[in-house]
């Protein structure tokens, strides 16, 4: 998948659909990109917790230290065996939700690429299966676990984000390895399940996905 998701929905909506406390500075941001901003849910003292980290673990290559350069970031888990993530992906405390109720791949011609964004016709809000950390480098940070994409957004990406139900949250946060295997390894959503938004703004444009979508894959609500 591309890098690049957002969460159409007020902080209190997001707090009620997760059962969580609304902190004070929390701020929705109106879309998140590696680097910036995201919300995630934790569980802290056998409660959820809502919380704004930065998008995207340091990664820093050997050729990175080697020229001095600083580390860079990666926000997607496609490789569970890379040994960046082997202590993480197993340990149950580094696990989290992030919520999303739309998630964007680029169309087009290069350099004229705009935002497709999908979403799931029947959940208002969603949960991505992710993991974070405090890290030394960039602070509490957080990364989204990937799998195999469905036929509808294949022509986009080969990648999109392993998506929970509600039923599967506790089971993602307190599970096992194998567990985490078996989300990242299952089939994914059917294309049915999906809508799309050819919002026609340029990739780069910063403009969330509005207006909202219908129960009708491709359809939007007239407002």
């Amino acid at each position: 998948m591309s890098r690049l998701f957002a969460v159409v929905r007020t902080a209190d909506e997001i707090a009620e659909h997760f059962d969580t406390e609304v902190p004070i500075e929390i701020n929705v941001p109106p879309e998140t990109v590696e680097g910036t901003q995201g919300l995630v849910v934790i569980e802290k003292d056998g409660r959820r917790v809502l919380r704004s980290l930065s998008w995207g673990f340091p990664r820093q290559t050997k050729e990175m230290r080697l020229n001095g350069e600083p580390p860079g970031r990666i926000g997607l888990v496609a490789d569970i065996t890379n040994p960046m993530w082997e202590h993480v992906v197993v340990e149950p405390r580094y696990r989290c939700l992030i919520p999303l109720t739309h998630f964007a791949n680029p169309e087009g011609e290069p350099r004229k690429k705009t935002r497709a964004w999908f979403s799931v016709v029947d959940e208002a809000l969603i949960a991505w299966a992710g993991f974070c950390r405090n890290t030394e480098q960039f602070g509490p940070v957080f990364a989204g676990m990937t799998m195999a994409t469905n036929e509808l957004i294949m022509p986009y990406n080969e990648r999109m984000p392993v998506l929970l139900h509600k039923g599967e949250w506790d089971r993602w946060l307190h599970g096992s390895i194998q567990d985490v295997i078996a989300f990242q390894f299952r089939d994914p959503m059917p294309s049915d399940a999906f809508t799309i938004l050819h919002s026609g703004d340029r990739w780069q444009s910063g403009i969330p996905p509005h207006p909202p979508y219908s129960k009708n894959r491709n359809t939007m609500l007239m407002l």
